[in-house]
């Protein structure tokens, strides 16, 4: 049986529109007990042997949840404690409808079947669906749709008995009154024995305020007043993001100014967290100040003191700079809407009692405020924890513990804890994913080698990083005739096994990319594609995506052809491997002349490509040699480049900007192109200002002048300069974005790095899905392949480079991370000098980078909580003097460097200056005497039964890239 609905509209023009929904009723609906003999029955997970155990109920029972109850109290829901839980439909599509995340983690729940939870279809049972009354309100009859349900169980299965748990206090009152036994997840939670950690893992949305509680925080705007201001332009909307290096100062991104707004102090950022949709109010231009100066480091041990904040805050007060660049400043007066997420850390040392503050890795967030009843155990754990509110009466977010990750400094744990906070997608592939992978052996039919152009006989071979199993490139030159060259970039045909709709194509566009972490690789597709039936392996026979040129001598590109094709590489060679090849003067076979083909035109094409404008710019990229046993650093450097690393990039470029104009000229609206956009002027304010110390002047008006001005600023006495000078103006830059062509106008495809018009990605189908995406476009180009509706949806293309961005952009932060991190275990327990360059001078401080193992990090030139009496800070040319000595940016100095464990979440290197030396500041070289003196402080600790860190010896190994 069905019922209708019918809804007339009228349109503009006086003709109307008659809408009938129909609602099909069944009489056949199970409902999930087995006990019953009403129903006919099916499978089900309810269970006849769980018991629900809670002192306010002196029966055994079933669950029956409301809306609230799942999408506040996930982590509670996630034990195994509670079971037999009846899900309604009503409230599974009203949690589908609210939030996706947590309908994906009911529905794991749900297919559980340890979990014994069931979905019944109430809206379409005979006896439970009601019809919605005229002018009630969806949630008004949602609410009664739950009630009627819960009621018609109790009527139902007389015998059994039944549990309605429901946070909105109305509808707990009203169920109430019809005689269901309902309560609240606290009340419930608290009467559950041995609770701990279900207590623990408590959502406190609603927090009661005592009269005389003193606000922390000014009160936030209501909702209607906010809108309202926006509206009429008295308040503006945008995205909060918290400094890393001051933890009082914030900026928030606004269409209506040039400049991002700058929010200081507490009543300035008023409980914003990193991420938030916030709104502001816009101070009058003589009360807007420049961003500060000076470094400041939450260090607050106890919710109720905020002593140390007001500190902080007359510290930040003093450093205010209203005459430098100032720019819009203003403060947050309401919240939109909170992006708040899990956040992994530790808890804070030194607390007791059941209110504990957790320090989350990520440091643009606060402190978050937990209760939990296993303090003890949980301060030797990495943990993860959620914010639940932020009162204004607390200086701190409220949140609840989810769950322990393991030990703290346990390497898995803190690689977890890298993808997690980085929200990398590193579950196992699902048994879906893994039946879409092609059975092995894997073999080329005759039917692929119709539809593909055999080129096995061509000497072709990959060069890549040392240890790189996923290799998705190779390459190959030939001389054709006397003066002609034939060129060839062969790209792994990864779009031949990942098919458009498949659960592994799903699940690729999920992830996106491949993520690098130290000693751990998170494949975008499973292995036996990433490593072994895509990578171009040497003496192996491959499908391949090949990109053709014929050139001549002086590299002009004369024609360019594309073919799905199958190769056979001659050798997988590492890039010092092919340099010595190429160097090899007594080597002359077909390999040796095709690598010093590709070097001569390589050289010839980067060279014509800087002539344009291109920028070479630095960032310290470091390697970290592992201990093949216990996987621990043995030893940190900046990585060595060869040529061959310049000629592999050269044609990965050449390869792009071919194939990105191919596809745009075959699919103008829906090609998936990758535009760098030219960074505002204000952006490279630090680098004019370094370059006019130095004496050069830095030219910003074009990417070709940047360029020339970067070539131009060398200094024979600095050698290093001119490459710190290029990775500052790496940080002056904008993100890289992946965009559908026809979703921006044609002068905003260009690529300012790389100074060319159009730019895409097509190398590298293995690690990044945006290159899948490319080789499907270029199939259809080139008749290889037939298109589908999603390929030519620019809308859907556009929607698909959001996640491509942001996915890219996490991947980079969390392998920044996993060098950082292990990094710091290499230095656990060293002391030493090394020689290091001022990047940034400070007003509190001086940022140091050190050459040798890429690392930033900062010298204080004061004790915590005091201003430094030894230096004097000239802002004008952003200096520091001490007596006769005078310290700018880019100036050579020799640091002490030692790792500061005392916050193990936050370990930081601690440097002292060794050179220049000043009086009262700067500490005396190390010697032999200094490290006799640190063995025997070791010998001691031994003595005494304190743990003394082991020193690592260097052994021969095997690179872990």
């Amino acid at each position: 049986m069905f019922t209708t609905k019918a809804f007339i509209k009228k349109t503009k023009i006086g003709h109307f529109l008659k809408n009938v929904r129909e609602h099909y009723i069944r009489d056949d609906i199970f409902c999930g007990i087995s006990t019953c003999e009403k129903c006919r029955p099916v499978d089900s997970n309810l269970s006849t042997t769980h018991q629900n155990n809670c002192a306010l109920f002196d029966f055994n029972h079933f669950l029956i949840l409301d809306t609230n109850i799942i999408l506040d109290q996930m982590d509670i829901l996630d034990e195994p404690t509670l079971g037999n839980v009846i899900i309604l439909h009503t409230v599974l599509r009203e949690v589908k409808h609210r939030s996706l995340p947590t309908y994906k983690r009911l529905h794991s729940i749900i297919e559980n079947p340890s979990r014994h939870f069931y979905v019944f279809t109430n809206d379409h049972h005979k006896d439970t669906y009601i019809k919605q009354e005229g002018g009630e309100l969806i949630n008004d009859y949602n609410d009664r749709c739950i009630r009627k349900a819960c009621s018609w169980y109790i009527e139902h299965l007389p015998k059994e008995k039944f549990v309605f748990l429901s946070d909105d206090a109305n509808n707990r009152n009203i169920a109430l009154e019809e005689g269901i036994p309902a309560c609240t997840i606290k009340d419930y939670i608290t009467n559950v024995p041995d609770n701990s950690i279900l207590q623990d893992k408590l959502s406190k949305k609603e927090i009661a305020i005592d009269s005389y509680t003193k606000d922390v925080f000014p009160p936030h705007l209501s909702n209607v007043a906010l809108l309202t201001g926006v509206k009429e332009g008295k308040l503006y909307q945008g995205t909060f993001r918290a400094s890393r290096d001051n933890f009082l100062e914030g900026f928030v991104n606004v269409d209506a100014f040039k400049d991002s707004v700058l929010l200081q102090g507490r009543s300035g950022l008023n409980r914003a967290v990193d991420g938030d949709i916030v709104v502001v109010e816009v101070f009058n231009e003589e009360n807007w100040v420049a961003p500060s100066d000076i470094v400041l480091e939450d260090e607050g041990a106890a919710e109720a003191s905020i002593d140390e904040v007001e500190l902080k805050e007359g510290e930040l007060k003093q450093a205010q700079n209203k005459t430098g660049e100032v720019r819009p400043t203003g403060k947050v007066v309401g919240i939109i809407r909170r992006k708040w997420r899990q956040y992994c850390g530790i808890l804070q040392g030194g607390m007791d009692g059941v209110y504990q503050l957790f320090v989350p890795s990520d440091r643009s967030i606060p402190k978050i405020r937990i209760e939990t009843r296993q303090a003890e155990f949980l301060r030797t754990q990495k943990l993860i924890v959620t914010i639940d509110s932020w009162p204004r009466y607390s200086r701190y977010p409220h949140g609840h513990f989810v769950r322990a990750l393991g030990k703290i400094g346990d390497q898995n744990t803190e690689n977890e804890v890298v993808l997690l906070e980085h929200d990398v997608p590193h579950s196992q592939f699902s048994e879906e994913v893994l039946s879409c992978l092609p059975t092995l052996p894997w073999i080329i039919t005759e039917e692929d080698e119709k539809r593909r152009v055999d080129i096995r006989h061509i000497d072709i071979c990959s060069v890549d990083p040392p240890g790189c199993t996923d290799i998705d490139d190779a390459l190959h030159c030939r001389q054709i005739v006397d003066d002609k060259l034939e060129v060839g970039v062969h790209i792994a045909d990864v779009s031949h096994f990942i098919r458009p709709g498949t659960a592994i194509d799903i699940e690729a566009a999920s992830r996106a990319t491949t993520v690098y972490l130290v000693n751990k690789r998170i494949d975008m597709v499973p292995e036996l594609l990433s490593s072994n039936l895509c990578s171009l392996r040497g003496g192996e026979e491959r499908f391949a995506f090949s990109c053709i040129w014929e050139m001549d001598k002086e590299a002009n590109i004369l024609n360019t052809r594309f073919h799905k094709s199958i190769i056979k590489s001659k050798a997988a060679m590492t890039y010092e491997e092919a340099q010595i090849i190429i160097d090899d003067k007594s080597k002359n076979d077909s390999i040796a002349f095709s690598l010093r083909g590709l070097n001569m035109l390589a050289k010839i094409l980067k060279k014509r490509r800087l002539e344009k404008g291109a920028l070479v710019l630095a960032s310290p990229e470091v390697k970290i040699h592992m201990d093949s046993e216990t996987m621990e650093p043995l030893d940190v450097e900046v990585k060595k480049l060869f040529e061959t690393n310049s000629m592999v990039e050269e044609f990965m470029l050449l390869a792009n900007i071919s194939v990105a104009e191919k596809i745009l000229e075959d699919f103008p609206e829906c090609a998936m192109l990758r535009r760098h956009p030219t960074p505002p002027s204000t952006n490279f304010d630090p680098l004019i200002k370094a370059g006019k110390h130095l004496g050069f002047d830095i030219n910003i008006e074009t990417g070709k002048k940047l360029a020339e001005s970067l070539d131009a600023a060398v200094k024979s006495d600095n050698i290093y300069m001119n490459t710190m000078l290029r990775i500052l103006a790496t940080r002056c830059m904008l993100q890289a974005v992946y965009f559908a062509s026809g979703t921006l106008q044609k002068n905003e495809f260009f690529h300012y790095g790389l100074a060319v018009p159009l730019y895409t990605h097509f190398t590298s189908p293995i690690r990044r899905y945006a290159d899948i995406i490319v080789h499907r476009l270029l199939a259809v180009s080139c008749g290889s392949d037939a298109t589908y509706p999603d390929l030519l949806d620019k809308q859907k293309t556009g929607n698909l480079c959001q996640n491509l961005n942001y996915r890219n952009r996490m991947a980079q932060y969390a392998g920044r991370a996993s060098v950082a991190f292990n990094t710091h275990l290499f230095f656990k327990g060293k002391i030493q000098d090394e020689d290091g360059y001022v990047l940034y001078v400070r007003k509190n401080a001086l940022q140091i980078l050190i050459p040798k193992y890429g690392l930033e990090s900062t010298l204080f030139l004061a004790r915590k909580g005091e201003t430094s009496n030894i230096f004097e800070y000239n802002e004008d040319d952003q200096s520091q003097k001490a007596g006769d000595i005078i310290i700018h940016s880019f100036d050579p100095v020799k640091v002490r460097l030692s790792l500061d464990s005392n916050n193990i979440q936050h370990e930081k290197f601690v440097l002292q200056m060794v050179y220049p030396y000043v009086e009262g500041f700067s500490v005396p070289p190390l010697t032999e005497s200094n490290e006799a003196m640190e063995t025997n402080q070791d010998t001691d600790k031994k003595k005494k039964g304190e743990e003394v860190p082991r020193k690592k010896k260097k052994k021969s190994h095997k690179n872990v890239d």
